[in-house]
């Protein structure tokens, strides 16, 4: 069912197994809960005894046990220390019943994971000083209209990033999905208002977050694509990485996305859909290369992304209280919010700064511990919401708040 790329590291005199790392979803997730929480269960300092292989190692039963127990065609996962590549494999195929086996090279759509790439480059070039935060963002997209005018005057290009412009979530995404260019979208805003004043409070947006390109392509004379592609791809080697559709469907080793039917899953086509909005949602990558991106953000590459802009994107703008109820995380974390591009939820004395992806047949997460420097990233070709269940016992191990071995034990169990 699956092909092991296992690859030994040497660390010191040890040798360390290098399997595949998967995603982060926010979505409910059905079929698989998490462990016991561990509520009380483990300290901060025992939490950190506990080796970070060890925690591989049992993520990687786990994986094949969930990814199995589901009949997901195909997926894969990293799992990051600081700036080592502790656990790297694959599992499945890239298309259900043909032979192509998923390989650390395949490319998946990373969905809104796209959001932590817009985010961070954004950020970078504020830090240069091309453009400002506070900055309206009519300035740069002068077609944005509100129904009330004053209140588009408040919009800055920071709440483009944080989801703080106060509209309704999703706002007009069902045009996304009719395949509508963003050129033909903006003009509804018109009929529309803020619920809040910009910055007061959180609504997920798509297009509305996808401006970001507008502002980056006019404050610099680059495009957005080319922006990543020299400042990101190339300088962290992520050599599979891309954005958009016509990309996508130029890789030879690419993922097909799934969707469940009464008779399993079933391959589907590619939709452009989303595309359409590259910042929210465009960009493509393998787990070799969400490997490198996941180091850059624990900090291990400050030529690509400085300290202090990884700073700026983990800084909260605006709390999330409703995820304080999400079933999957109510059990451990005390607080939650939105930086740019990535969920910030604290944990204890830890934060846990992530973000899931879901669109037209793929899956994806991006997760890591602030204070331990570990991080986990899974892909997957199809809208399975255990990825959740994955992503959230991974943390919740490695902050000491549950542990793996109970989550293996009680999927088994089902």
């Amino acid at each position: 069912m699956y092909q092991g790329i296992f690859h030994r590291i040497l660390s010191g005199a040890r040798g360390l197994w290098l399997p595949l790392v998967a995603a982060l979803i926010l979505a409910t997730p059905a079929g698989h809960a998490l462990a016991e929480p561990g509520r009380v269960a483990k300290s901060a300092s025992a939490a950190s005894s506990k080796s970070v292989e060890a925690s591989a190692r049992e993520f990687d039963r786990y994986f094949r046990q969930l990814m199995k127990k589901s009949g997901i065609p195909g997926g894969a996962y990293v799992i990051v220390d600081h700036d080592k590549v502790v656990a790297m494999d694959t599992y499945g195929v890239r298309v259900k019943g043909k032979k192509q086996k998923v390989t650390s090279h395949t490319v998946f759509r990373l969905a809104s994971v796209s959001k932590t790439f817009a985010g961070s480059m954004a950020a970078l070039l504020e830090h240069e000083n091309k453009f400002n935060w506070g900055d309206k963002v009519v300035r740069y997209v002068p077609e944005l209209r509100f129904k009330t005018p004053a209140l588009s005057m408040q919009l800055q290009v920071q709440h483009l990033l944080s989801h703080s412009s106060g509209l309704t979530p999703n706002a007009y995404d069902n045009y996304l999905e009719d395949n509508r260019p963003l050129s033909k979208i903006l003009p509804m805003f018109s009929t529309i208002d803020p619920h809040c004043a910009p910055g007061k409070c959180y609504g997920y947006q798509n297009v509305l977050f996808s401006l970001i390109e507008d502002v980056i392509h006019k404050a610099t004379g680059v495009p957005y694509g080319r922006q990543l592609k020299q400042r990101f791809f190339v300088p962290l080697k992520m050599e599979d990485a891309s954005l958009g559709w016509e990309s996508f469907m130029a890789a030879s080793n690419r993922a097909a996305p799934h969707v469940q039917t009464g008779k399993g899953w079933r391959p589907v086509k590619v939709e452009k859909e989303y595309y359409l909005a590259a910042p929210a949602a465009g960009v493509n990558a393998s787990i070799s290369d969400m490997g490198q991106w996941l180091k850059a953000q624990l900090g291990a590459y400050p030529e690509v992304l400085p300290p202090e802009v990884i700073d700026d994107l983990t800084t909260e703008r605006v709390e999330t209280r409703r995820h304080l109820r999400h079933r999957i995380w109510r059990d451990y974390i005390d607080h939650a919010g939105y930086g740019l591009g990535w969920r910030l939820y604290t944990v204890g004395d830890d934060r846990i700064v992530f973000h899931g992806g879901w669109v037209a047949g793929f899956r994806a997460a991006i997760a890591y511990s602030e204070k331990r420097k570990v991080g986990i990233v899974i892909l997957m070709n199809a809208e399975s919401r255990v990825i959740s269940d994955l992503t959230a016992n991974f943390i919740a191990d490695i902050t000491g708040r549950g542990k793996l071995v109970q989550a293996i034990a009680a999927a088994s169990k089902k």
